[in-house]
């Protein structure tokens, strides 16, 4: 089956088209940037290219309608696309931030799915609305393809109640749905997944850590293949102390600041999550390659801005192992989580007391998937790069066929 995942910003729009049988491969894959402005820059490549070449140019893409029917229009190129007259894609899959609690698996769009998910736009107010101009693009520009939505919520409907309910009064909850959700759910779930082909031990068997480390950051407690708890909440700003968002904090200080610096809505928030974080700490920047260079030469901020991210990641691990009762493996992925070697060492040296015994060689390694730990450890640590596309792509094969198999 070939299957394009569409996944929308609110300014850009990233497709991977994949061939999913005995075996998964790549087929092409591009980015359109800057969607809305007088020029749109568009990349690409696909499996027929020499490795490393792509194809880079201005296109016009005002909306993301327009997008999708330059990735249409790419595909049927005769010098660098796939098909001849006519694209031959057998479901499209879409991921979408955030689908409530309406949704525990992935769904086939329906009117009613579409519905819901912009009934969610009030929770997810930057992502939902870009997620759905892409649906709507797709069912414009492949019609009669089966869409099927891919939530990163969804993963962590599993969470018991008493992990997800908040300290406010019930009937808030009741009345605004105010309550943990948790995201990046497919990415936790395909690095879990993976873990337990890499150690050869079921996913019933397991307890597993996982470490979604980049500029937005969560760590996910995946007991026995289920999320039983999450880092982020209600929104993507709880948590670990991120690029520019602050984590776990007092919310006491929000209300504190709002009166202190004669903040609107809008400022609180823009400051919470634009402001804050490693940026808002060190001063200098989200980007943690230029806070790590800062340390090195002594500023103290930076050095702050590093610890406090290294010690709420600790922290989380350590707590999550008690919420499973135990813990057998930590998995590392995301931009910092596969790249940032010494700070894994600093993440995972303090955790040693409940047997994470850490191979400095195996982490300095240059393997992009591998086991860190020494061979006689009893929890293991790993890095697997993420593949959140491909894990959508198996998903959207899943409903499509389940779909047509009920319909016939």
């Amino acid at each position: 089956m070939k299957v394009m995942v569409i996944n929308c910003g609110s300014s850009s729009l990233k497709f991977k088209l994949f061939e999913i049988g005995e075996g998964q491969t790549l087929l092409a894959e591009g980015l359109v940037e800057e969607i809305g402005r007088a020029q749109s820059r568009f990349t690409y490549c696909n499996h027929k290219m020499k490795k490393g070449d792509k194809v880079t140019k201005d296109v016009i893409a005002e909306n993301h309608t327009q997008a999708v029917g330059v990735v249409a229009k790419t595909l049927l190129d005769p010098d660098i696309g796939l098909f001849q007259g006519k694209i031959q894609v057998d479901a499209v899959g879409h991921r979408v931030v955030h689908g409530g609690e309406k949704f525990s698996k992935s769904a086939l769009i329906t009117k009613g799915v579409r519905e819901v998910i912009e009934a969610c736009c009030d929770l997810a107010p930057l992502h939902n609305p870009p997620n759905l101009a892409g649906i709507v693009a797709c069912e414009e520009i492949f019609p009669g393809i089966p869409q099927v939505a891919v939530f990163d919520t969804a993963f962590h409907q599993t969470m018991p109640r008493k992990a997800y309910i908040y300290g406010l009064p019930y009937e808030l909850y009741e009345r605004y749905h105010i309550r943990k959700y948790g995201f990046h759910g497919t990415s936790h779930e395909y690095v879990s997944n993976r873990a337990a082909e890499l150690l050869g031990v079921e996913m019933k068997k397991l307890r597993i850590v996982t470490c979604h480390l980049g500029n937005g950051s969560s760590i996910t407690a995946v007991r026995f293949g289920q999320s039983i708890d999450t880092s982020m909440g209600f929104t993507p700003l709880q948590g670990l102390v991120m690029g520019t968002r602050t984590g776990d904090m007092d919310p006491a200080v929000v209300l504190y600041l709002m009166e202190k610096e004669h903040l609107d809505i809008k400022a609180m928030n823009d400051l919470l999550n634009k402001k804050s974080g490693l940026k808002g700490i060190s001063g200098i920047s989200n980007d943690l390659r230029q806070i790590m260079d800062a340390a090195e030469h002594g500023n103290a901020r930076a050095h702050a801005a590093i610890d406090s991210m290294v010690y709420r990641i600790t922290k989380y691990i350590a707590s999550y192992a008690g919420a499973m009762c135990g813990i057998d493996a930590i998995v590392f992925t995301g931009g910092i989580g596969e790249n940032a070697v010494e700070l894994r060492e600093k993440m995972l040296e303090p955790l040693e007391f409940m047997g994470v015994l850490l191979d400095q060689e195996k982490n300095r390694s240059k393997e992009r998937e591998k086991i860190i730990t020494k061979d006689n450890s009893p929890v293991k640590a790993l890095v697997i790069p993420t593949n959140e596309e491909l894990m959508i792509a198996m998903k959207t094969k899943v409903v499509v066929e389940e779909s047509t198999h009920e319909n016939h």
